[in-house]
């Protein structure tokens, strides 16, 4: 009987487990996703010339003297593939750990949300809280040109449905 117990609890152990690993994605798929969508190449040294985000993973100069400082790396180096990925891990892991206190789930649409739109911007989004005129402007500029027209009250949903669709996708 104790051996059956000891087995039973094993298992519903492993099933668990199991579970727990299936509702949240891990950081190195979300990672890919982002990847895939900012910079299909893949290279380090991709420009965006409108935003001035820099890199594989697109990081904005001024979010890359934040990290240089927290992560104790000289800035005039932040660009290096290396500390490139340091930076973006980083600033993961400080998303999924804000997301997780907003209530939020996991995954790669609110990871990416929240890098594409900072962390207070995409909870002000999913939350359906009062966005400023700059926080309209966002939302249009990262939206494909032939959704960028769409009526101010469709903006937010527009946003969120092409974002998710295009993270399911990736």
């Amino acid at each position: 009987m104790r051996k059956y117990l000891i087995l039973l609890t094993g298992s519903l152990l492993a099933i668990g487990l199991q579970g727990c690993a299936e509702k949240e994605p891990s950081l190195d798929k979300i990672k890919k996703k982002i990847v895939k969508v900012e910079t299909p190449n893949g290279k380090y040294t991709t420009v965006n010339k409108s935003s001035g985000a820099y890199g594989k993973y697109q990081i904005m100069p001024k979010t890359a003297k934040h990290y240089t400082k927290k992560l104790k790396m000289p800035h005039s180096k932040w660009k290096h593939p290396e500390n490139q990925d340091k930076i973006f891990i980083a600033l993961l892991e400080d998303n999924i750990k804000n997301l997780k206190k907003q209530g939020f789930e996991i995954d790669a649409f609110t990871v990416y949300g929240s890098h594409q739109q900072g962390a207070t911007g995409f909870t002000s989004i999913m939350k359906n809280q009062n966005l400023s005129s700059k926080s309209y402007m966002r939302l249009r500029r990262n939206l494909p040109s032939k959704y960028r027209h769409v009526r101010k009250k469709e903006l937010r949903e527009t946003w969120i449905n092409y974002w998710k669709n295009k993270m399911e996708e990736a």
